[in-house]
Order: C-alpha cells, then sequence, then structure tokens
C-alpha cells in the first residue's frame, strides 16, 4: 500500500484545516496515510519537528508522497536533504510554501527566523523526489506570492500551482477541503 505523510502548519495540528478532509479521503482510495501531530506547533523548532518526520516515515520508500502545509514544507524540504544518497520519494507536494515571510508579531518572527536563516541544499533536495509540486495562493497574508514562486522555481524548479484563493490554505479562508489535492497525487 502507498503511503502519504501528511505535514500540517505553524499552529496547526492533523485535526485542523484540510487534513482531516485529506486523510479521510485518501484512505477511501487505499492508502496508508500518516498525519503526525509536530511538537510544540506554536513555537516551531526545526530540530524536534525534523526527529517527528523522520521517526513518523521510518524507512523512506520510493513510491511515498509527502505532502506539507507552511511550515510542514520546509520540514518536508529538509528532512529530504537529509536522506542518504541511495534514498528517494515518489513525490512531494508543498500547500503554501514559503522562503520569504510576512508575519505581525515579533513573537512570530523570532520563532520563523531558524527556518528562514538557516539553508536549504536545494541541489541535494532535488534529487529526492521524483516530482515536486508547489501549490500558492495569490490571496495568502502570510506568504509572499511573487517572490516565494520566483525562489521555489529557481531552488527547486517545480510544477507550479497558482490558485486565487483561498489564502494561506487554512478553514478560517474557507479550505477546509482542497480538492485539487487528490489530483495531484495521481
Amino acid at each position: 500500500m502507498q503511503r502519504i505523510f501528511l505535514i500540517h502548519g505553524w499552529g496547526g495540528s492533523p485535526k485542523n484545516d484540510w487534513l482531516p478532509w485529506a486523510k479521510e479521503t485518501l484512505e477511501k482510495e487505499d492508502y496508508e496515510v500518516f498525519a503526525p501531530k509536530m511538537p510544540n506547533t506554536k513555537h516551531p523548532k526545526i530540530e524536534p519537528w525534523l526527529d517527528k518526520l523522520s521517526k513518523t516515515v521510518g524507512k523512506p520508500k520510493p513510491d511515498d508522497i509527502l505532502i506539507g502545509h507552511s511550515i510542514g514544507c520546509q520540514t518536508i524540504l529538509r528532512y529530504l536533504e537529509r536522506l542518504n544518497e541511495d534514498q528517494k520519494v515518489e513525490k512531494v507536494i508543498l500547500v503554501a510554501p514559503w522562503w520569504f515571510l510576512t508575519l505581525d508579531e515579533n513573537e512570530e518572527q523570532a520563532d520563523a527566523d531558524p527556518w528562514l536563516n538557516s539553508m536549504i541544499n536545494f541541489d541535494k533536495v532535488k534529487t529526492k523526489a521524483n516530482k515536486f509540486v508547489c501549490v500558492f495562493s495569490k490571496s495568502d497574508p502570510y506568504v509572499p506570492y511573487s517572490k516565494n514562486v520566483e525562489f521555489f522555481k529557481e531552488n527547486l524548479n517545480p510544477d507550479i500551482i497558482t490558485k486565487s484563493g483561498p489564502g494561506h490554505f487554512t478553514t478560517d479562508e474557507g479550505a477546509d477541503k482542497i480538492e485539487f489535492l487528490i489530483d495531484l497525487i495521481k
């Protein structure tokens, strides 16, 4: 059975936003779906999040699919960077990924700084999946559209999907389901 890993965003959980819908829908399609609760989600730290993802995946399989939301995308990219030379997954789907971020509060900026200032070896990451897809919203209040699209095009060369909404793909913005995700998986 093909495995899918859903990694939630900052302040989120596997029970928030579109993740419960995705898990239930994909399990009905006969995927084995894992949606771990990431540690200290209000103040995410790189190493604990990477440890949690590594323990959840165990040994990666060549047909695994990794799907991240927001900071979950960064977690997946950093996880891939650490894989052994012979390890690779099938597909990575990044929903609202960011390298540039707009935040309102100083506390959030302090939490984001390690993620923003710790570079990733994208040349290595690109070799760790057969396909990368980045999904952006032009109405995302946190992820500056043009800067992030250009950054990911240049560094990851993914398929880019642009939606006119729903913001940062959260329930508050009407994203308790994102139907297009199923097509991206198949």
